[in-house]
């Protein structure tokens, strides 16, 4: 299964009198590859909000794409319906200071990491189960970059494509202690084991930083379906030559991965900034966020609690509006006059 995403968004605000905009241009696209029958990878576009997400989910029995989705549907609620309240949760806090939407995507991600720990204990179908997630959130001319696992981020510059994020992976750990050449870790036993996953543990860790952004360039989102199996020249040769296509851009780098054996999903999120407005917001290295306190947890549980009643709201809401939409008030008028017609017929026979 295929699926492609389109979009080009522009928010607007007025700032002391004067009009700011943000506008980027998206394209996602997603596949399953070759060899598997399910597609466990998902793709998160909010052009609303401007986040966007490539999760890759693991895990048996199609619990890897519950894990996914259920990532990009804890995402999605906490910036759609719950931004505010669960921005000015204290006990949600985690000691920095970053960006509103950078500091909301942090707390959306462990809200995810929670859903999902907490699913696969109810649901022995699901245990086990678990996703990465590499997700952007973008506002006025800054980019915060959140990641748990070996997805990756990248930005496409003129002459090289730059890693945003570095693998939460045994091989990478490996690399960076041993100094290996990326020949020598290719050849690696168990380099596909993976040290950091949401729904995994009770806790997580994630790692974050903050890109300055500018008219013109080019980001890319992918699962390690696509960096698994092709280097970073690779896929800057690819991207390079489509940069001004993001749709051709996406779709040759999912058939690169294809042509390499497509033994895994393959999911691309490709952005190009288009206008943005000034910031004196500074660009932050990457740091990792420490695992949640008990005290968030509980606070986690809380919201993930208020989530749920309001997804069982809407069903409610859905249904009493497909059964109302179901009645229609002339059919009853008519099916009540033939009804006393046919009475009253059957009274004036039984009288004669």
């Amino acid at each position: 299964m295929t699926a492609l995403y389109l979009g080009r968004q522009a928010s607007k605000e007025h700032t002391q009198g004067k009009q700011v905009s943000l506008r980027v241009k998206v394209i996602g696209k997603t596949d399953k590859g070759l060899v598997r029958s399910g597609n466990e990878d998902y793709i998160h576009i909010d052009e609303n909000h401007h986040v966007y997400a490539v999760c890759d989910g693991m895990g048996g029995h199609q619990a890897g794409e519950v894990a996914s989705m259920t990532a990009s549907e804890t995402i999605l609620k906490a910036f759609s319906h719950f931004g505010d309240a669960v921005s000015k949760d204290g006990e949600l806090n985690f000691g920095r200071t970053l960006p509103p939407n950078g500091d909301l995507l942090v707390r959306s991600i462990r809200l995810a990491n929670r859903s999902i720990y907490s699913m696969a204990l109810q649901d022995q179908a699901l245990a086990g189960m678990g996703t990465t997630v590499v997700a952007v959130a973008l506002e006025a001319d800054v980019m915060s970059v959140a990641h748990v696992g070996d997805s990756r981020a990248y930005c496409l510059r003129d002459r090289t494509l730059e890693p945003l994020t570095r693998d939460h992976s045994w091989v990478a750990e490996m690399q960076e202690k041993q100094n290996l050449t990326p020949e020598e870790a290719n050849s690696v036993i168990g380099k596909n084991v993976i040290t950091r996953a949401l729904g995994v543990r009770e806790t997580v860790e994630v790692d974050y930083r903050l890109v300055k952004i500018a008219p013109g360039e080019l980001f890319i989102l992918c699962s390690d379906g696509l960096c698994g199996f092709a280097d970073d020249d690779e896929i800057f040769d690819v991207a390079h030559k489509y940069r001004t296509d993001l749709k051709k851009l996406t779709e040759n780098l999912v058939q690169m991965a294809n042509d390499r054996g497509g033994s895994d999903n393959v999911s691309i999120v490709a952005l190009e900034i288009e206008e943005v407005s000034e910031s004196p917001l500074p660009a932050l290295e990457v740091f990792t966020l420490p695992e949640e306190p008990e005290s968030t947890l509980e606070a986690e549980d809380i919201w993930l609690e208020k989530f749920a009643e309001s997804n069982s709201k809407a069903v409610e809401s859905e249904s009493e509006g497909a059964s109302g939409k179901g009645i229609n008030p002339v059919l009853l008028i008519s099916i009540f006059i033939i009804f006393a017609l046919v009475a009253v017929l059957v009274i004036w026979m039984q009288g004669n």
